[in-house]
């Protein structure tokens, strides 16, 4: 069996109509079932739109089924996925996830369950993920292990996904006590940490950055692919979390990984290579980290 495939949807129906209709060049389509998750509307101004989303959903073709399943009153983004993914995850085993802004190449359900397959048993692996940014892949292997976890289009299983602490405020605790901010930060070449503190005091509402914290703290590894197979079109301005950016969107190229690790351990030239590509706002991070440690030595002290 193929693993099932996650859709969550909201109020975007080009976005929605060019992701399933991509989803449905895969050939492994039509043997994956596809649960999508739509959000109902915030107000008046969006029930048009979240509408039209519904419409285009029901009339998705190309798999084995599709179960659509609406909500009347808005959950937001995180509630929805960390809902839908335990919903769907704790019935299959595993499941593939993707947003509706995520549009993938002809090989991206055939990577995904081959590598579902291939890692089901081994516990240090926590996810798979098809996205990559836009780095100098040179002499990097076509697919190698990353510590924490990531969000544009992966795949996971009940096992790993048990690990999800929705709490932040112990994630952060924990990365502050073991000493792992730096390393939690690339390097501090990209604040992961005051991401993980802002979803904290409520300015973000971010599962992602605890998902990546779970995963990181356990000791946890996610397989990356040198070249996205995904590429987020999402990046307009029309998303709910998102503005305009072309510095992460990419291009979606038609790469198929041939080649997998046998040694469940990260890759630190792809590391290195990633924390190159962050490059920017590293000395800031670094600084607020070190007023940070040195407030909390007072507050023990006092």
């Amino acid at each position: 069996m193929l693993a099932p495939i996650i859709l969550f949807v909201y109020n975007r129906p080009e976005h929605t109509r060019k992701v399933i209709e991509a989803l449905a060049s895969n050939s492994e389509s039509k043997r994956s079932k596809l649960f999508i998750f739509s959000d109902g509307p915030r107000g008046n101004v969006d029930i048009e739109k979240v509408s039209e989303v519904r419409a285009i959903c029901r009339k998705a073709e190309g798999f084995a089924s599709v179960d659509l399943e609406c909500s009347n009153s808005n959950s937001g983004l995180s509630v929805s996925i960390i809902r839908g993914v335990s919903k769907i995850i704790s019935k299959y085993g595993s499941a593939i996830i993707l947003e509706d802004d995520l549009l993938v190449n002809s090989y991206f359900l055939e990577y995904m369950n081959h590598s579902l397959m291939k890692y089901e048993n081994e516990t240090k692996v926590a996810s798979i993920h098809a996205y990559q940014y836009p780095i100098n892949y040179k002499n990097l292997p076509d697919t190698f292990f990353i510590k924490g976890a990531d969000c544009w289009g992966w795949a996971t299983w009940e096992r790993a996904w048990n690990l999800f602490q929705a709490n932040g405020s112990l994630l952060r605790d924990q990365l502050v006590e073991r000493n792992l901010v730096r390393e939690f930060d690339f390097n501090y070449s990209y604040p992961y940490f005051q991401m993980l503190e802002d979803q904290i005091a409520g300015k973000n509402n971010s599962w992602a950055i605890r998902w990546y914290a779970s995963a990181f703290l356990a000791d946890k590894y996610t397989l990356y692919p040198k070249i996205s197979l995904v590429k987020n079109i999402g990046l307009d301005g029309t998303g709910t979390h998102s503005g305009f950016s072309e510095y992460l969107t990419g291009n979606l190229n038609d790469f198929k990984p041939k080649q997998y690790p046998t040694i469940i351990q990260e890759d630190f030239v792809a590391r290195k290579k990633i924390e190159n590509f962050f490059g920017r706002g590293k000395g800031l991070t670094r600084i607020k980290f070190i007023i940070l440690k040195f407030l909390r030595l007072l507050c023990k002290l006092c």
